[in-house]
């Protein structure tokens, strides 16, 4: 399945809302869309994984690009993810120690800075 990627705004942030795959296939649509909004002046995301089927190392890849990007424009991405599988990924690879997972996005933009 391919990556699908939704922008809803939700002031001050802007919330990318995947669906399907990230993976290396995925991925550079990640990159290419947070490089679009970062352009445009919109540094403040959250990717809500929750539609997210599948994530990868390259799709890790493409989450941490997405952090280094917003930080070098003073911006801050957050992560909403509901799904344990998901979590597992992150924490196996200690970046839960680099991103909060929120339970949604919800939990996400309401986060005390």
């Amino acid at each position: 399945m391919h990556l699908e990627l939704q922008c809803i705004p939700r002031d001050p942030w802007t919330v990318l809302a995947l669906r399907g795959d990230l993976d290396m296939a995925g991925a550079p649509r990640l990159r290419q869309e947070v490089a679009r909004l970062v352009a445009e002046g919109r540094t403040h995301l959250v990717l809500d994984l929750r539609s997210v089927d599948f994530l990868d190392s390259t799709g890790l890849g493409a989450v941490i690009g997405a952090l280094r990007r917003v930080r070098s424009h003073d911006g801050e991405l957050l992560i909403a993810c509901p799904e344990p599988r998901l979590r597992r990924v992150f924490t196996s690879c200690d970046l839960d120690r680099v991103f909060v997972l929120h339970d949604d996005v919800d939990a996400a933009v309401g986060a005390p800075a």
